[in-house]
């Protein structure tokens, strides 16, 4: 018997380490699920949070570059849990890289296979082990994919980025139709979180102009106060998450009324 049978809600997370990611997980033990962080490090803060919100937090370190090592943990760890014990079990697919912004043809090989592996392959495997672990459990079950809105408008010196956000976005709607025909078939969606004020956004404001020639933009999102604290936007995107027609659109934005 798990000794986690007396929490309903369980949540996978990943990229909780820092960011949305490390927002959103504290908004979860606030909310007292059971929360499984999946991140290259362990974070001893977050574990007295837990601690002192009476919640259940277990981490887990690992390097999403290389997924299927997490994918086959994620996999056995779910199988060795009681089906019946959740009213809900999401996995929320939210690291991510914009790695080194530049032309693509600058750009190096093994950066790239990085980009791809975090951006698409892990959420692609993560997926399909929850989704295997999981189908026969109870509850109710959600995969929420963190997209981006240049996985759906091109934007120069990004093509890696904008290829994995694109990706999950598609394999997204793919797996929408195949979980459709299911029983207890899981709810999935791939959201677009608006723009968010993290070291993604520093990155972009500090690349070299020449490399990246929609800098000014960036710039002038911050100057402007137009983005969002992690923070604020973790709390808009658990309440997407919580929204009654979650999984009517697979591709959906943040932003979209309900």
């Amino acid at each position: 018997m798990s000794i986690l049978q007396r929490t309903t809600h369980l949540t996978l997370l990943t990229g909780a380490s820092r960011g949305m990611g490390r927002a959103m997980a504290e908004q979860l033990l606030d909310a007292g699920h059971t929360l499984v962080c999946i991140s290259r490090k362990t974070d001893d803060a977050l574990a007295a949070k837990a601690k002192a919100a009476g919640a259940t937090l277990l981490q887990w370190s690992f390097d999403l570059a290389a997924p299927e090592a997490a994918a086959e943990r994620v996999g056995a760890w779910l199988a060795e849990q009681d089906a019946q014990a959740f009213d809900s079990v999401t996995l929320i697919n939210n690291a991510g890289t914009v790695g080194r912004l530049g032309p693509l043809e600058k750009a190096d090989a093994s950066d790239l296979v990085q980009s791809l592996r975090i951006g698409l392959e892990a959420p692609l495997l993560l997926t399909a082990a929850f989704l295997r672990a999981t189908a026969q459990w109870r509850g109710v079950r959600k995969v929420l994919n963190i997209s981006s809105g240049l996985g759906r408008n091109a934007m120069a010196s990004q093509a890696p980025y904008c290829a994995a956000k694109a990706g999950m976005d598609h394999f997204s709607r793919a797996v929408a139709l195949e979980e459709a025909l299911r029983p207890n078939g899981a709810k999935i969606v791939s959201l677009a979180p608006g723009v968010i004020d993290t070291d993604m956004q520093i990155a972009m404001r500090g690349t070299d102009a020449a490399l990246f020639p929609d800098r000014g933009r960036f710039e002038k999102l911050k100057a402007d106060g137009l983005l969002d604290s992690p923070a604020t936007a973790a709390a808009k995107v658990l309440a997407y998450l919580a929204r009654a027609d979650f999984g009517a659109k697979p591709t959906a934005d943040v932003r979209d009324p309900a």
